[in-house]
């Protein structure tokens, strides 16, 4: 298949503007923008907008394909092709598949996905399936007792470029407030049953959390990869962040967390549904109310895949008012640099040529096509 491309009459959104022009690749690669009057040949973009493709460096959406159902398993190679088409066909070029290593998923032990989810994408990319780039995404939860077990099957896996460090126990970060976290598992437990969890929680907390964090940031720096902090909640927690080597701040629950990591240089990572949907679903600070205070430099899919580029499009207007290339930037430009990628995120001669294009209708985008490395993937 053909890695040649020209684009024209496309709103190209490169670093600093937006230009009318024309798009080159030739293998694979961006070798002209060009602003201006349109050539003779190539594909009219009959003034859609044209991004670089984003990079998702957290996304929990593969596991919903390879556990759809309680007790269900589904085929890891049919489920990573699935997740792979909803990715792609969102405008995502480049995804971090966000793999917990923790407790259970859908009554299915995590032990028991890991190694599927990590095969059926390994084999699916080997055989030329996938049509995003894939990488590993590895979020740690402290107080697991078998969390360093978990991290020891996967962490000499080439695909592995993130790590993070989480701890969900009730009373803290995200369930700072107990009863947050007593709600969002009541579906799950009795509320006797919830007395009996929180209080083996607190126990593995205590028996297990400083000694894993510590082996986790260790393990991180001995591999070459990047650190992220989830969740952090006050200045305290970023400082410790820092002591660890973290250079990313994962969704902070307040403005206070964020502050403190802008201040010591962490690239600080929100959800994109949170901007979607108009706030966080747990109660925390909103995305927006991050970027208009500058305090917002990476979008993440999250949970919704096709939330990404919406998010973009609203930070864009009222009442934040981004401009389209530093909003653009969040879900490109910036998460390639936190990640090491050098050879993507912004649409500039040299780089790789992953490339969505893209329409706004009533407010909403509609995406028309996407290409990774000049191949047209959606």
């Amino acid at each position: 298949m053909s890695t040649d491309l020209i684009v024209s009459n496309a709103r190209i959104v490169t670093p600093g503007a937006v230009l009318t022009g024309t798009l080159r690749v030739e293998d694979g690669r961006i070798v002209a923008v060009e602003e201006g009057a349109a050539p003779s040949a190539g594909d009219d973009a009959d003034g859609d907008y044209l991004i670089p493709g984003m990079i998702d460096l957290h996304t929990d959406h593969l596991e919903r394909h390879v556990a759809p159902r309680p007790g269900v398993m589904w085929n890891n190679v049919s489920a990573a092709m699935a997740h792979d088409a909803q990715v792609a066909t969102a405008g995502i070029t480049t995804v971090f598949d966000s793999l917990s290593l923790m407790g259970e998923h859908k009554g299915v032990p995590r032990g028991d996905l890991l190694r599927p989810m990590v095969d059926g994408l390994e084999s699916a990319r080997r055989q030329d399936m996938l049509r995003a780039d894939h990488f590993l995404h590895l979020r740690c939860e402290v107080a697991d007792p078998h969390v360093l077990d978990y991290l020891s099957v996967l962490i000499d896996d080439p695909a592995v470029r993130l790590l993070s460090i989480m701890d969900h126990t009730p009373g803290q970060r995200q369930y700072a407030q107990v009863e947050k976290w007593r709600h969002a598992n009541r579906h799950r437990y009795s509320e006797a049953e919830l007395d009996v969890v929180m209080q083996q929680r607190l126990a593995s907390q205590e028996a297990h959390a400083h000694r894993h964090r510590l082996a986790i940031a260790e393990l991180a720096a001995a591999h070459g990869l990047a650190l992220a902090s989830h969740d952090d909640e006050t200045p305290a927690h970023v400082d410790e962040a820092l002591s660890l080597g973290v250079s990313i701040s994962e969704f902070p629950t307040t403005a206070d967390a964020a502050r403190a990591a802008r201040s010591h240089g962490l690239s600080i990572l929100m959800g994109a549904p949170n901007v979607v949907r108009g706030g966080s679903h747990s109660g925390n600070v909103g995305a927006a109310e991050l970027a208009a205070a500058g305090l917002l430099d990476i979008l993440a899919s999250d949970y919704v895949p096709i939330s990404m580029l919406h998010a973009v499009c609203l930070l864009a207007e009222a009442p934040v008012g981004l401009s389209l290339p530093a909003a653009v930037a969040l879900v490109s430009a910036n998460p390639a640099r936190a990640a090491g990628l050098d050879d993507r995120g912004r649409i500039e001669p040299g780089l790789r040529a992953d490339l969505v294009r893209f329409r706004l209708i009533e407010g909403v985008p509609h995406i028309r096509a996407v290409w990774r490395a000049g191949r047209r993937v959606a």
